[in-house]
């Protein structure tokens, strides 16, 4: 009998963001419009060893933060791709095309809209892998992924413009000294 002690799972994975679907769903989770995902805690947990490949958050609308876009492309050589209307399309055209580069795609989004791209992933050999608010995503989608990563209050935070923060710091000190 042959024991062995290390495995080395080595994969290739590229994770795709539909941003309006996981802000939205973040949102009503924390009751707050500021929340945000922190993607310093969820990018590793999701990956969890394996190698990143891509990181593309699809964003619809022209409003798209720099800052974002900045640091995802500092951090993980991510990429913001604005969308004209909904991010399913763009997001499952490039799925698609990625699917013969990688071994899996995290798909972070809780949309039925991609349960066909899910079983189509699937059926080209792609391992595929859902992120999101457990209590937003379709269970369709849950059943058809191979893994589900439920999005947790660990995985965000609230946005607090500086000037704002600010004030709320001068008010905190304001209260210490009374």
């Amino acid at each position: 009998m042959v024991l062995l002690t290390n495995i080395t799972i080595t994969q290739s994975v590229a994770i795709l963001c539909d941003g309006n679907n996981i802000e939205r769903s973040i949102h009503e989770a924390s009751g707050n419009s500021a929340t945000m995902v922190n993607f310093d805690t969820l990018i590793p947990r999701l990956l969890s060893g394996r190698g990143l490949n891509r990181l593309i958050y699809f964003r619809e609308g022209k409003n798209i933060s720099s800052k974002l876009a900045e640091r995802l492309y500092e951090m993980y050589y991510g990429s913001v791709v604005p969308c004209h209307k909904s991010a399913d399309i763009p997001l499952s055209i490039k799925a698609t095309q990625l699917a013969s580069k990688v071994d899996t795609i995290i798909i972070m989004s809780g949309d039925s809209d991609y349960v066909d791209l899910v079983r189509h992933l699937k059926s080209e050999g792609v391992r595929v892998e859902i992120a999101a608010v457990k209590e937003t995503t379709a269970k369709i989608l849950i059943d058809e992924a191979d893994f589900f990563h439920p999005i947790t209050k660990e995985d965000w935070f609230s946005y607090m413009p500086p000037a704002a923060s600010r004030a709320r710091r001068g008010r905190q000190r304001e209260e210490e000294h009374r």
